[in-house]
């Protein structure tokens, strides 16, 4: 039974994981855990029972957020995952006093595109050659 809530410092290992697998600069366990710590960070984790098949985090500054991760495990992909997490997560950041939220997502990533707009997000901006491994730009996508 897929359950939303806030990530423990006992997900870290799975995340950190998940991490390594879905991005070719992953952060760190290390990175991590300094940001459940940190009082402007929220994230959230998808599970059923024990097993972690998703994440996604965001710092609220004043009444902005930006999302700087998302990740769904591969074999849980496409399944609603991602949309009912990020759901729980802008819910979060609206009770946290952002009015506006936003994130980069490579220009090649249409699946994570598709979702984002799917929830109201909209391009504003392009950042040239953003990304590495492989060099690519990044879309900025907001939400108001």
């Amino acid at each position: 039974m897929l359950q939303i809530d806030d990530m423990r410092k006992e997900d870290l290992e799975q995340v950190s994981t998940m991490e390594a697998a879905c991005f070719s600069m992953p952060w760190s366990k290390k990175s991590f855990e300094e940001n459940l710590n940190r009082s402007d960070a929220v994230y959230v984790v998808a599970r059923d029972g024990d097993k972690v098949l998703g994440y996604c985090g965001a710092y609220v500054i004043l009444n902005e957020a930006d999302i700087n991760q998302v990740a769904v495990e591969p074999l849980h992909r496409k399944k609603g995952v991602g949309g009912k997490m990020l759901a729980v997560l802008l819910e979060k950041l609206r009770k946290a006093g952002a009015d506006a939220v936003t994130l980069e997502v490579r220009k090649s990533n249409e699946a994570a595109i598709a979702l984002y707009e799917s929830m109201g997000f909209v391009t504003e901006g392009i950042r040239k050659k953003f990304y590495e491994k492989p060099v690519e730009d990044a879309l900025i996508m907001w939400k108001r």
